[in-house]
């Protein structure tokens, strides 16, 4: 199978106005990472993504926006990431700490503890996330 339906979807937070605003932030170019719970990869019994590998960006429509390359994946602790990951997100981050504030809101979340089965689920400095960073190769017209 070929075109953009043979790529995996590249999907930011949950369908509403906060993966409108990142979905829009990665279209404009000023969003180059993102950063999940390696632990959803683990439930979802999910590979982690690879240097090369393209997927399609996804509105909260459901419509494949933009192809996106994979070019770089980095695991670490939550507490070790840095300005330039916060800057990178593209999200008007001017320090770690809103950064981390404002992922703390969104794993926290009860849309997000339902997806993990875990309704008291809590994150750390020692809580293992995978970061993503990424460039759009194609935007796709919707």
């Amino acid at each position: 199978m070929t075109g953009p339906h043979a790529l995996k979807p590249f999907l930011l937070a949950f369908p509403g106005p906060l993966r409108d605003r990142l979905v829009a932030a990665v279209l404009s170019g000023e969003k180059v990472a993102t950063t999940g719970l390696l632990v959803e990869y683990e439930i979802e019994n999910e590979e982690l993504p690879e240097v090369g590998e393209r997927s399609a960006l996804i509105d909260s429509d459901g419509h494949e926006v933009a192809v996106v390359e994979v070019t770089g994946v980095e695991v670490l602790a939550l507490g070790e990431a840095d300005l330039r990951l916060a800057l990178d997100e593209g999200e008007g981050y001017l320090s770690v700490a809103e950064w981390r504030e404002a992922h703390e809101r969104f794993w926290h979340s009860e849309e997000m503890r339902e997806g993990l089965g875990d309704p008291g689920f809590v994150v750390d400095d020692g809580t293992m996330v995978v970061v993503e960073r990424f460039r759009v190769v194609e935007l796709l017209g919707g």
